[in-house]
């Protein structure tokens, strides 16, 4: 070993010696795997991520479309045995990609979800990695069951109020058009609403706020749930927002259960 080889060994011990006897340093907040990587390496890296991830999708898009007409059916169930009508050419075609590009989308998701994280993972430090695995899992599954919820509960009790509204004065013939547009916007935007919970644990795992401040804005939290479960519900009986508006509630407080239970 050489002179300077020495000198830059001792040096780095020296350095690591002050680094670990700081009563201040957290091994936590260390980047493990920090390389140095120059801007447009940053963007080439991404480009890449990116073409991977939109390929992902379009396959799942193109796949889903040749296998849409089950997809339809099934999303027909809850309108409980009402007619659709195409009201102008072409209608189901369109209708038929739109559902293809939504189904594609969710099913190529964890794909996606991988790239964004091999895109992200180098700067995140050990703590922020810890995090990572129940977030993207709890996540997962609150989405599910976000979509679960809004096509078993919210999608069934709006269009049995819309039903039965009208069943003495008017037959129900639907156009197919609008009435996914009304389904898959509850899907998903059920889907996002259940995604609160997973919020608030990042904010309370990251310090930023604490499950005593989240209770102590519980008036709030309602005030913000019910304009939640107007907006996001396409239809306007009340008990389909309520429906929405409690669940919201729920994942909320259930959500300060859980920064509890890490210690915030």
């Amino acid at each position: 070993m050489t002179p300077s080889q020495n000198l830059e060994t001792a040096t780095s011990s020296s350095s690591d010696i002050e680094k670990y006897s700081d009563p201040e340093y957290d091994p936590l907040n260390e980047l493990p795997d920090e390389v140095e990587m120059s801007i447009f390496d940053h963007l080439e890296e991404l480009r890449q991520r990116i073409f991977y991830a939109l390929i992902a999708v379009a396959f799942g898009v193109i796949g889903c479309f040749f296998a849409v007409k089950p997809i339809v059916q099934l999303l027909e169930l809850p309108a409980q045995g009402v007619k659709f009508l195409q009201l102008a050419p072409g209608e189901f075609f369109f209708v038929s990609l739109k559902v293809a590009g939504y189904t594609g989308l969710l099913i190529s998701s964890p794909f996606v979800l991988y790239q964004i994280i091999q895109f992200v993972l180098p700067g995140l430090t050990r703590r922020e990695r810890r995090l990572l695995a129940p977030v993207v899992l709890g996540s997962s599954v609150l989405f599910a069951a976000g979509i679960a919820f809004a096509y078993i509960a919210l999608i069934p009790a709006a269009l049995k109020f819309f039903i039965s509204y009208g069943a003495d004065v008017v037959e129900q013939m639907w156009s197919i058009d609008k009435y996914f547009e009304f389904v898959l916007l509850l899907l998903f935007s059920t889907g996002l609403a259940f995604q609160i919970p997973i919020i608030q644990l990042l904010l309370g795992a990251l310090g930023i706020v604490s499950s005593q401040t989240m209770v102590s804005g519980w008036r709030y939290v309602i005030l913000g749930s019910v304009i939640l479960g107007a907006v996001l519900t396409p239809s306007t009986d009340p008990f389909t927002q309520a429906l929405l508006a409690g669940a919201v509630l729920g994942l909320y407080f259930g959500g300060i259960g859980l920064v509890k239970l890490v210690g915030k």
